[in-house]
């Protein structure tokens, strides 16, 4: 249904995205995640056909969003992070504009609208004029706006921000639904609510793909260990050794510390070398326990500055 191959994104002598492939099948919900600058609003907008990319190609359905932007705009719908809403329409109104931009034949409007209604549950306020919307229903407002045609393709840029916890449970609940017949790219800072919804994901870091797939398969690439130790220097050099980094180190009592480090290579050698990292450091292992890594250890393992302290480029 949506396919990437080899984007790249260039303005001027600066490089937003670098050679960005994936995928996204029928009827699945992928997480396009990373930190702030990373390149995931700028495949967003190419997908979605506000920027042509410099190199590469991107299809919806099949269909080249460079060479027939009209024709891919019709199987794709998107919600913006913040959504751009007539104030003064009530959401039927709204509803009902949306429909006829989309060109939605005029004897199926009624309907579309109806139907968009109920699928984003907006019934009790279709009448109130979305100025007097609370954030929650303005969310879905803009959600119905994408679903209006009835696309096969529905592209989400962080659709809970903003949002309290019960609203926060609806969205997800709803955009699963959702991904039962569409497919649905969903791009959100909360980790947990990938976790939630998407069954793959789609990390990017400084423009690039960092890593992709189901988050237990990347997890799997990478071994996460809790130690308990004493003696743990409160800024030690590189924040790691050879294989393996600190993803976090917090206070566990007097002169004692708990951390939780992310091994990139296994098996019997990773033991041994912490102990060494340890004695190196000059501090005392007390014990240790291997960790499945959360979708957190994850993206702070990918997506961590380097260990010179730079940051990833930003994008526009």
């Amino acid at each position: 249904m949506i396919e990437a191959r080899g984007l790249c994104k260039r303005y001027g002598t600066f490089e937003a995205v670098k050679d960005v492939s994936f995928s996204a099948g029928k009827e699945e919900v992928l997480g396009l995640l990373g930190p702030n600058g990373a390149g995931k609003t700028t495949v967003m907008k190419i997908l979605t056909g506000f920027h042509f990319p410099s190199e590469g190609s991107a299809l919806i359905q099949g269909v080249s969003v460079e060479e027939d932007p009209v024709e891919a705009k019709k199987r794709l719908g998107y919600l913006p992070e913040n959504v751009p809403l007539y104030g003064e329409l009530t959401v039927e109104e709204h509803l009902r504009f949306a429909a006829g931009a989309r060109l939605v034949p005029v004897k199926k409007r009624k309907d579309a609208v109806r139907a968009a209604l109920e699928l984003c549950a907006l019934v009790p306020v279709g009448n109130r004029r979305v100025e007097t919307l609370s954030k929650g229903y303005r969310q879905r407002t803009g959600l119905a706006l994408a679903l209006i045609h009835d696309p096969p393709v529905l592209v989400l840029d962080e659709p809970t921000a903003g949002l309290d916890p019960n609203q926060i449970l609806e969205i997800r609940s709803l955009i699963k639904e959702l991904g039962k017949r569409k497919t649905v790219i969903l791009s959100t800072h909360i980790l947990s609510e990938a976790e939630a919804v998407c069954p793959r994901v789609l990390i990017m870091n400084g423009g690039r793909v960092a890593a992709q797939g189901r988050p237990e398969d990347i997890a799997g690439t990478a071994g996460v260990w809790e130690l308990l130790v004493r003696g743990f220097p409160s800024a030690p050099a590189g924040r790691g050794g050879e294989g393996f980094t600190v993803l976090s180190a917090e206070s566990a009592g007097p002169d004692l510390a708990r951390l939780r480090l992310s091994v990139s290579r296994g098996g019997d050698e990773a033991g041994e070398r912490l102990f060494d990292w340890a004695g190196a450091e000059g501090f005392k292992i007390l014990s240790m326990e291997r960790k499945r890594a959360s979708m957190e250890d994850i993206f702070v393992k990918l997506t961590a500055p380097d260990k010179g302290g730079n940051a990833p480029e930003k994008s526009p």
